[in-house]
């Protein structure tokens, strides 16, 4: 299993570029059809596959993972959690955590 810990910002962006292009082959679209579905740039994709994109924003990504057929993956990244007893307080859920000084 990959550390991805050991990795920087910039080098798991580059490695989702490529997992990415491998998802796109694999569902026999090319860029320009991806770029088409998505409405993000052909040369932002380009970039993206290739680790020369700088910076990728969340929403661009959300939109690619849509078009191979990957946006059930966000329940792997982020599943839903149950309820904290630590964050039921009485009759209302805490909206946010404060500490004490």
């Amino acid at each position: 299993m990959t550390d991805f810990y050991e990795y920087s910002i910039p080098e798991l962006v580059r490695l989702l570029g490529s997992r990415f292009k491998e998802y796109r082959m694999r569902c026999n679209l090319t860029q320009k059809e991806v770029a088409q579905q998505s409405g993000i740039g052909l040369t932002t994709i380009h970039k993206f596959e290739n680790g020369t994109a700088g910076n990728l924003s969340l929403s661009t990504f959300l939109l690619l993972l849509k078009v191979v057929g990957q946006i059930d993956a966000l329940d792997d990244v982020l599943p839903v959690l149950p309820e904290s007893p630590y964050l039921i307080r009485g009759e209302k859920k805490a909206q946010r955590i404060r500490h004490t000084k």
